[in-house]
Parts: C-alpha cells; sequence; structure tokens
C-alpha cells in the first residue's frame, strides 16, 4: 500500500488591521487663470479680434447676444443695427495699447480709424466731422453748459497735452442724438488722472452737459457691457428732466478719453446707450 502524502496548507499574510485606503473618483481640482476668471465678467458675445499686426480683421460684435445684457430679453429690444466692424491697423511691429511692453497705453492705430460707424438708418451729425476728421476743440467744448465750465475745461485740456480729437456723430429716426468723441492725449497716466480728478469722478461730472439739469451714476449699466482694460464712468440724467434726457460716458482707454453722449426727447433709452458703449470699447481695446 503506498502511502499518500499531502501538500501543506499555504500560509497566507496577516490581515492588516485597518482596510487599504480607496482611492478618490473625483478628479483633481483644476487651476483657474486668472484671465479666464476676469473674462467672465466680459460681454462675450462678441467674436475676439483675431489681427495680425499691420492687418485689418473683421470682427463680429454687432449682433450680440441678447442673453449676454441683463434685460434684453425679446426680439424687440431696441438694439441698432450697426455694420460690420474692423480692427484699426496698427503700423508693422507696434504694439496694441495693452500689451505688456506698451507702457504708456499709446494707441498707434489712427485714432479716427477707432471710431465706432454710425448704424444703418442713422443721419450723420456733419458739424461733426471737423477738418481731416480732427475736431476743433471749441467745436467739442460746446457740449458742456455753462461759458464758465468750456474756458476752464479748454485750458485744462492744453495744459494735459491734448494732442487731438476725433469724432462722429449722429441721429437715428427715433430721434436719438448720438456723440461719440475721441481725446488722444500722450500717454495713459494722463487719461487716468483727467477722468477720475477732473472731469468725470464717481459721485457725478465735473462739467454739466447741455441740456442737464443733473447727472447721477447710472447703476443699471451691466457689469457684462464693460471690458476690463478700460476704465468706467456712467452717467444717467435722473427723472424729472426737461425736454430730453441725456445720458453720457467716459472711458479711459490707454492714452484716449473716450466720451459718448447721447439725448433724447422725452428719455433716452438705456439699451441701445449700452449697445453703443459696448462696441466703442471694443474698437478700442
Amino acid at each position: 500500500m503506498t502511502e499518500q502524502t499531502t501538500s501543506p496548507a499555504p500560509v497566507l499574510p496577516p490581515m492588516p488591521d485597518t482596510p487599504p485606503p480607496v482611492p478618490d473618483p473625483r478628479p483633481a481640482p483644476v487651476k483657474r487663470d486668472r484671465r479666464v476668471l476676469r473674462a467672465v465678467l466680459r460681454w462675450t458675445a462678441a467674436v475676439a479680434v483675431l489681427a495680425a499686426v499691420g492687418s485689418v480683421t473683421a470682427y463680429g460684435v454687432t449682433r450680440l447676444e441678447r442673453t449676454d445684457v441683463p434685460g434684453l430679453a425679446t426680439a424687440t429690444d431696441g438694439r441698432w443695427d450697426y455694420p460690420a466692424l474692423t480692427a484699426a491697423p496698427l503700423p508693422s511691429g507696434s504694439p496694441g495699447p495693452f500689451a505688456d511692453e506698451n507702457k504708456a497705453g499709446a494707441h498707434y492705430a489712427d485714432p479716427r480709424d477707432l471710431l465706432l460707424p454710425a448704424p444703418e438708418g442713422a443721419k450723420a451729425d456733419r458739424a461733426l466731422r471737423g477738418k481731416d476728421g480732427w475736431l476743433a476743440t471749441d467745436v467739442y467744448l460746446k457740449e458742456y453748459r455753462e461759458e464758465f465750465d468750456r474756458d476752464e475745461l479748454r485750458q485744462m485740456l492744453v495744459d494735459e497735452g491734448l494732442r487731438h480729437i476725433a469724432a462722429r456723430g449722429w441721429t437715428t429716426p427715433d430721434g436719438t442724438h448720438t456723440r461719440i468723441y475721441l481725446l488722444h492725449f500722450d500717454t495713459a497716466a494722463v487719461v487716468d488722472e483727467l477722468q477720475f480728478t477732473h472731469v468725470a469722478p464717481f459721485v457725478k461730472p465735473a462739467y454739466a452737459v447741455r441740456g442737464t439739469d443733473d447727472s447721477v451714476p447710472d447703476e443699471d449699466f451691466p457689469v457684462k457691457a464693460q471690458l476690463g482694460d478700460l476704465a468706467y464712468s456712467v452717467y444717467t440724467e435722473p427723472e424729472p428732466y426737461g425736454a430730453e434726457q441725456v445720458r453720457q460716458a467716459y472711458l479711459g482707454a490707454g492714452d484716449i478719453l473716450a466720451v459718448v453722449l447721447q439725448s433724447r426727447k422725452g428719455g433716452a433709452p438705456a439699451v441701445p446707450f449700452q449697445q453703443t458703449v459696448a462696441l466703442q470699447s471694443r474698437l478700442l481695446a
């Protein structure tokens, strides 16, 4: 009889006192770029400018989505039909106004090419054409109500080194009169001081525009209609106003101070004003 042998039982490793950790199935958080966070505050419906140095590139910012601006909810929201906009050409090798290497915030593009065109159906304001596209300072100063203010502002512009004024204006069929002035200085630092210290502080404009009894900050102007590189001082004329209501915005954009004025008998609608300021901002950026 053959003796049968048995294999020894396998020795199992000792059980650990605690179970091994279970890996977290959730993905690691992605670090958000601050520039992305900043961009969500902007009016994202406009297509970004795809511009190469020295070239003109079309970008579609005229058909903005209504959901991107508070209050624009219906097909008849009052927006104007602007023509397709183009970025102004830059001299070869010149940086944009907000490039890191452009410490002065200089616009190397011709300011006359930075003006917002009139919307479809509008009648041009011939008084703002100027000579060769440059407007005389005294024509711009006519926007202000008091003669004393005009004299003071004239001297201030001289002292701060005003180089040129480019302007454009129009009247739409509903009677809204728009005027845009681009005041060109030497540096962004000059514009910053002029805007917030002398011309357009937060509480109210330093100089009353003609046709206004009072002006207060426009608290309903949407944040999404503002670009982070520009500085905004936006005002509206509160009720009761006189024969017309005036809305106004001062935009600090590098070495350019842009002034946007809209007035209309019986009340100036908010939507076309917001649209005009937003589109002019994009041309300056």
